[in-house]
C-alpha cells in the first residue's frame, strides 16, 4: 500500500490543501518499507491534488480536515480518504492505521 500525508513541518497539517508536502509512504504487508517527502503541485484548483496523488500510485489518505468535494474527488481517483486525525508523525499515523489504531475524528474542514 501507498499512503499519503499532508505535512507542514514534519508532522500532519491540520488542513490537506496547506501542506507543505507530502509524506508519501510505501508498506508492504505491515512493514514500512519507504518514506519520501514530495511538494505538492502550487495550483490549488479543485482535483489536482486527487489527480497528483492518482499518479504517484497512492491507495489511502491519512488526513485532519478535508471538505466533503476533496473527499469525493479522491475517491473518485481510487484513494481511500481518512479524515479526522491529529497532528503526529507521519510514520505513527501510517503504523496505528497498518494496526486498525488510528483514530479518526471530526472533520472540521467546512468547505
Amino acid at each position: 500500500m501507498k499512503f499519503a500525508i499532508p505535512t507542514v513541518n514534519g508532522k500532519l497539517c491540520e488542513h490537506f490543501g496547506h501542506c507543505e508536502k507530502f509524506a508519501i509512504i510505501e508498506t508492504n504487508e505491515n512493514e514500512i518499507i519507504s518514506e519520501n517527502f514530495i511538494a505538492p503541485p502550487s495550483d490549488h484548483q479543485p482535483g489536482v491534488y486527487p489527480q497528483f496523488l492518482a499518479q504517484l500510485k497512492v491507495d489511502v489518505i491519512i488526513s485532519g480536515g478535508m471538505g466533503q468535494k476533496a473527499i469525493d474527488a479522491f475517491n473518485e481517483n481510487n484513494i481511500e480518504v481518512f479524515a479526522g486525525v491529529n497532528s503526529d508523525s507521519p510514520v505513527k499515523l501510517v503504523v496505528n492505521y497498518l494496526n486498525n489504531q488510528l483514530a479518526g475524528g471530526m472533520n472540521l474542514c467546512d468547505h
